[in-house]
This record gives structure tokens, C-alpha cells and sequence, in this order.
């Protein structure tokens, strides 16, 4: 035996081990590694691993032994290799207890946000790099005169919101996304986003294109007189003179309510009247009958004189640039003075031909036809001095006299035709209402199959009822006139819009301020249109600073359920002008506790609304002294105060009434009585000459020699 090569001491192992050669073949001596010999520090038992991996120093330069998480130290499931990991996570068991399996596929999934959360390094992805196209030459946006935010957003390629906000920010509008902007601002947006803009000027396709007539083409036509002047000056009697029928009798009150439309014949030559209304209610009509004439024929009578409405009548004409011819009527009564007549007309700058003017004037009875034939003539050669002329061979164009709602024949409304032929079975358009001509009923209620110019006839075959005033124009075909009348219903709804949607901030306290003030609200119906605009009128000049006529509908027909359901969700008052409500109206109108009024003749109705408002205005309290009393004594009650004994000295004294104490001339208090007893009753009332008890709430510091003086406050009804 000899000293062993690796220096080992001789003996048995410390550690029990037998000697001899190892049972896996492994050599005997110092391990290459330099570990050294004997049990392992683990307890692990030695010899090769179960697993069949070498022994020695793992390559990674992890120490040997059991790992601090005591996960076995086995293969892994998914066949990675061991040692460190390549993008440098800790080994070992996860913070988030997950489960090592194989990765699910896609580049960034769970490991990836897990990693960043763990504070891991991830490796920066690069960019794509966009290469920026150059701006196109992009065409000019096309807009009309006015575009909505949401349409020029859409023409631009941007959110409305985003013109919201350049409208907001640099041009200080506030607008909605279907609110009108007009085309400069439009331009100035356009601008900010580098596009330009293309403004087209619209064609109003709300009007019918007028066409020039050639001169070979016209021809005379029959001259348009309008009779004008003051009420009760005998307009209607002379035009009854002059075609010989008798109209007043069926007016309301012998008055002219709407205008009506006549044709005569003098000499072989035809004359077309136009008979308007004489009251003041009616300028509006009697303005729109001289915008269709030719002559203005003002009535006076010799009698009266000039009056207001005359004045009215001189006025309309002269603006119209109407030859004026004036009618000195009713020559017959015993106090007519013309000379009058001509020298008031002289203050109005219508000087008469037999005092050197140009104003012809011709004395006239219309209760003994004289001087009947006299006006014809002039109106005749004043036609002729004017050379009237209209073409009558192109589609047919002119004003709408009156119209109304017929329960029988529907819509009909009276035209005078100023150039053109009108025949059945036209197109038309008047206003808002379009259709087909399927009847004509001249001024003598004859059908007829066509009207020249300056023929008045009314017209059957309207979808709706016109506005009295409105042109008419005949057009091709059906599709047009009711594409154009379309056209302006919609135009007049936004026009509509708009007037309601602007608000001002000087607006908004303009009402609220008006909270005070209290709306009738009325709902007018009417047989003709021209009535409805007439009242209308009428009725919004009553309105003051308290209570303001509110007008929430008009209409032409008869008084229908419909109307008093509005009146009674408005707390309105319908107004029937000729018109009657029908059973069910009147049904729903006792059920809905709803006042109709019915009148025929306009005087009435305005009185009516007159007084109506009168009761709603706030009423005024007048101060009335019923009586004075003097303190004679006074008496110191606990709980109650200071009685005052007192002697009526003139008047009396009530028990409602309010008192004033009165020292020395000075009022020192002025409330309401406590209580008035005479001896230990109470009392209603003492008269003079009476001794009572009185005692004035809250106010004790009565004293002898007061003079407490009673007075009440009356109501005064207020009127407008």
C-alpha cells in the first residue's frame, strides 16, 4: 500500500461508504471539476442523473443543487433548452403563476404585456415609414348663395364638427349642423382647409319667366277702373247705376265686404270695374285694387266732402301712377256743394280741368243716373289716351282678386286677366295653390270657356285658396305649375324658420321682460280670404303695451272641430266672419268651453275685441273717503292693545275699510282696521253722529285728538 494520488488520507470513508471500484465505472480520483469528494451538500444521492444528462458543471455557470423554486430538474415539457434565457428573464417560477406553455402564435400577445409589466426590456418595433403624398390639385367646391354646415362639411371632407369649431373659433358664429351660413363665410372656411370655393347664383325657381311680347303681336284691351272712396259715399250704388244690378242689398249692413269684379259695355267699348271695400279695415285690400287698374275713379259725395278714407284712396292711387277721375255723387240731395269738394281736393294736389289742373272731375247721381254717361266718356277717352294694349296669344298671366272656400265647388278665387287668354283647361299656379282651370264664371254668372285680357273671372279647379293679391300665371303642363307652387310652399316655411329662430340676446330680454303682458288669442275664419288679412289688421293695431292680440290662425270656410280643438290647447276665441260653425264644431265647443263669436259686418267684431281687452287689462284703484272720526279717548288693554273711543264726525266707518291716523296734519300711520264695536258688539259699520271702539292693527300709539280718517280703494275699469 502507498500514499493514494489525490493525496486521500487511508482508512474507511468518513461517510460509510464501501471501497472498491464505483459501480457506474466512473474513475476513481479528483473530480476534473474540483468539487470536492464525499455526500453531496443536498442530501441527493450521487451516481449518474435518472435523466441521462452528464454530470459536471452545467455550461450556463448555474451552481449546482436543488433550485430555489423546487421545481424538478427535469427536461423541459416543450423541449426548450436550459441556461439563460436569450432575452434575459429571470429563471424560475412566474410572479403571476402562470404556466410555461408552448406560446400561442402572434407576435405582442399576453407574454409580451406580461414582460412590460415585470419591467422587462421589449425590443423597439420600427415605425412603418408613410411617405406623405403632396397635395392634389383639388377642384373648386360648388355652392349656391347659402349652404348648411352639414353639406359644406360633406363638400370639404371634414366633420361638421370640425366647421362647427372654425366657425366658433375663428369667426365667432355659433351654428348647428343644419343651420344656413352664407357664401362669404362659407369662401372664408373653404379657405382655412386650402379649397376654393365656386359660388353659383341660384334661379328663383319660385317665379314663372316672363316673356317679351312683340309689338305685331298686341292688341287694344278694355281699360281697368277701380272705384275708391269713403264708406256710405255711394261707390257701390253708382257702380249698381252703371251696370244696372243691385250688389248692396246682399252686403252685411249695405256695406262692401270684399271686392267684386265687373264688365260693361258703353259705345261698343268694354270697361272692367273693380268695386273695393270703403271701410279703413280694408286697405290692404282696397291697395291691392290699384295695383291691377288702369283708371282710379274716387267717389266723393257732394255732401260730405273729403274724408280720411278718400284721403286714403287719393294716396294709393297716386302711388300707383293711376290716372285719378273723381265722382262728385249723390248731386241729388238738397246740401251738395261740389265747389266744396273741388276746393278741398285742391289741398291734395288735384287741381279740376275748370280751374286750370289736369283733374277730371264729373258731378254724378247715382239714384237718378245723372251724369252716368258723362263718366263712361271720360273713363273711355282716358283709356285711349293711355293706348292700353295686351297680347292675348300666349299663356295667360294676372292677379287674384278675391277668393274663398265654396262648400259645393271648393277653392275659387276671382282673377282679373292683365294679358294673355285664360281657358279651361290650363295649368295654373297662383301663390301657393297650382291645378287645372275646370271651370270659368264670368261677372254675370255665365260659364265660359275663355278670358281675354281684362276679363275678371272666377276660377274653379285650384288645389288650395290663393291670398287675395297673389299673381297667377298659366304655365305648359300640371307638373310645373305644382313643382313652382311646391317651391313656394317650402320657400315661405323656411322663410318662416328663420324668422322665429333667430334669437338676439337684446331679443331674449326684450321677452322676458314681456312676461307681463297678456295674449288674447284669436282664430279668425272668414268666407273670403281678404277679410281674414282686413280683420287681421284691424285687430293687431288694438294691441298695447298690455295685452297684445295674438291672431294664431286664419282661415276661409266654415268653423270645424279642428279650429275648436286649436282654441281650446291655445285658450283662443274664434272669430266667424259670414262663416257658420258646423254641428260637431259646435258639439266640441260647449264641451270645451269655447267662445265663437259670430259676426257679418267688421264694425261689430272690433268693438267686441275691443272690450274683451279692456277686461284684461290690470284695473286702476281709485281712493274713495267714506269717513272721519275723531279719538276722544283711549283705553290700555293687555292682550289686545289700545282701544281708541272715537266719534264719527262725517261719513261712516266699515269694518273692511282701511285707515290713515292723522296727528297734527301729518299722517303717522296708515293700515287696516283690528276691530269696530259699538258698546261690547261688533259692528259692520257706524255712521256719523255715532260713538265706536276701534282698535288698527299693529299700531297702539293712539292718543287723544287723532283723527283717524276710513277710506277704500274702488276699482276703475280701464279702457283702451
Amino acid at each position: 500500500m502507498g500514499q493514494r494520488p489525490d493525496g486521500r488520507p487511508g482508512g474507511p470513508r468518513p461517510d460509510g461508504r464501501p471501497g472498491g471500484p464505483r459501480p457506474d465505472g466512473r474513475p476513481g480520483g479528483p473530480r476534473p471539476d474540483g468539487r470536492p469528494g464525499g455526500p453531496r451538500p443536498d442530501g441527493r444521492p450521487g451516481g449518474p442523473r435518472p435523466d441521462g444528462r452528464p454530470g459536471g458543471q452545467r455550461p450556463d455557470g448555474r451552481p449546482m443543487g436543488q433550485r430555489p423554486d423546487q421545481r424538478p430538474g427535469a427536461p423541459r415539457p416543450d423541449g426548450r433548452p436550459g441556461g439563460p434565457r436569450a432575452e434575459g428573464r429571470p429563471t424560475g417560477q412566474r410572479q403571476d403563476q402562470r404556466a410555461g406553455e408552448k406560446r400561442g402564435g402572434r407576435p405582442g400577445d399576453r407574454r409580451q404585456q406580461d414582460f412590460r409589466k415585470q419591467g422587462a426590456q421589449q425590443p423597439a418595433k420600427q415605425a412603418p415609414v408613410v411617405k406623405k403624398e403632396e397635395p392634389k390639385n383639388l377642384k373648386p367646391i360648388v355652392i349656391g348663395e347659402s349652404v348648411t354646415v352639414q353639406d359644406l362639411a360633406a363638400k370639404l371632407a371634414k366633420t361638421a364638427a370640425d366647421v362647427i369649431k372654425k366657425l366658433m373659433m375663428s369667426f365667432g358664429v355659433m351654428a348647428t349642423i343644419n343651420q344656413e351660413i352664407d357664401s362669404d363665410t362659407a369662401t372664408l372656411i373653404a379657405a382655412e382647409y386650402g379649397r376654393e370655393v365656386q359660388v353659383e347664383i341660384e334661379v328663383d325657381e319660385t317665379i314663372v319667366e316672363e316673356v317679351e311680347d312683340k309689338p305685331e303681336d298686341l292688341v287694344p284691351r278694355p281699360s281697368v277702373v277701380t272705384v275708391m272712396g269713403h264708406v256710405d259715399h255711394g261707390k257701390t250704388s253708382l257702380l249698381d247705376a252703371i251696370r244696372e244690378a243691385n250688389v248692396t242689398a246682399s252686403e252685411a249692413g249695405g256695406i262692401t265686404q270684399h271686392i267684386g269684379a265687373y264688365q260693361v259695355v258703353h259705345n261698343g267699348k268694354k270697361i272692367t270695374f273693380l268695386d273695393t271695400p270703403g271701410h279703413e279695415a280694408f286697405t290692404a285690400m282696397r291697395a291691392r285694387g290699384a295695383q291691377a287698374t288702369d283708371v282710379a275713379i274716387i267717389v266723393v259725395a257732394a255732401d260730405d266732402g273729403i274724408m280720411p278714407q278718400t284721403v286714403e284712396a287719393i294716396n294709393h292711387s297716386k302711388a300707383a301712377e293711376v290716372p285719378i277721375i273723381i265722382a262728385v255723387n249723390k248731386m241729388d240731395k238738397p246740401g251738395a256743394n261740389p265747389d266744396k269738394v273741388k276746393q278741398e281736393l285742391t289741398e291734395y294736389g288735384l287741381v279740376p280741368e275748370e280751374w286750370g289742373g289736369d283733374t277730371i272731375t264729373v258731378p254724378v247721381s247715382a239714384k237718378t243716373q245723372q251724369g252716368i254717361e258723362d263718366l263712361l266718356e271720360m273713363i273711355l277717352l282716358v283709356a285711349e289716351m293711355q293706348d292700353l294694349k295686351a297680347n292675348p296669344k300666349r299663356l295667360a298671366r294676372g292677379t287674384v282678386i278675391e277668393a274663398e272656400l265654396d262648400k259645393g265647388r271648393g277653392p275659387v278665387a276671382t282673377v282679373l286677366v292683365q294679358t294673355g287668354t285664360l281657358q279651361i283647361g290650363d295649368s295654373i299656379v297662383a301663390g301657393q295653390a297650382s291645378g287645372k282651370v275646370r271651370a270659368m264664371v264670368d261677372d254675370k254668372g255665365r260659364r265660359v270657356k275663355k278670358a281675354a285680357p281684362s276679363t275678371p273671372v272666377e276660377v274653379l279647379g285650384l288645389s288650395d285658396v290663393p291670398l287675395a293679391g297673389d299673381t297667377f300665371n298659366a304655365v305648359p303642363d300640371d307638373k310645373t305649375a305644382k313643382a313652382i307652387a311646391s317651391k313656394r310652399i317650402s320657400k315661405k316655411r323656411e322663410e318662416e324658420f328663420k324668422a322665429t329662430a333667430k334669437v338676439s340676446l337684446e331679443d331674449l330680454f326684450k321677452q322676458i321682460k314681456e312676461g307681463q303682458v297678456k295674449d288674447l288669442n284669436i282664430i279668425i275664419k272668414a268666407d273670403v280670404q281678404g277679410s281674414i288679412e282686413a280683420l287681421k289688421q284691424s285687430l293687431n293695431k288694438l294691441s298695447n303695451e298690455e295685452v297684445r292680440v295674438n291672431p294664431i290662425h286664419g282661415g276661409v270656410g266654415g268653423i270645424t272641430e279642428t279650429d275648436v280643438m286649436l282654441a281650446s290647447a291655445s285658450n283662443a276665441i274664434i272669430i266667424g266672419f259670414n262663416v257658420r260653425p258646423d254641428a260637431n264644431a259646435r258639439k266640441a265647443a260647449e264641451k270645451e268651453k269655447v267662445d265663437i263669436r259670430l259676426y257679418r259686418v267688421i264694425y261689430n267684431a272690433i268693438e267686441d275685441v275691443k272690450s274683451a281687452m279692456a277686461g284684461m287689462l290690470d284695473p286702476e284703484f281709485k281712493e274713495a273717503v267714506i269717513g272721519r272720526l275723531e279719538v276722544r279717548q283711549t283705553f290700555k288693554v293687555s292682550k289686545i292693545g289700545t282701544i281708541a273711543g272715537c266719534y264719527v264726525t262725517e261719513g261712516k266707518i266699515t269694518k273692511n275699510s282701511e285707515v290713515r291716523v292723522i296727528r297734527d296734519g301729518i299722517v303717522v300711520f296708515e293700515g287696516k282696521l283690528d276691530s269696530l264695536k259699538r258698546f261690547k258688539d261688533d259692528v259692520k259699520e257706524v255712521v256719523e253722529g255715532y260713538e265706536c271702539g276701534v282698535t288698527i292693527e299693529k299700531f297702539n300709539d293712539v292718543v287723544e285728538g287723532d283723527i283717524i280718517e276710513a277710506f277704500v280703494m274702488e276699482e276703475v275699469k280701464r279702457q283702451l
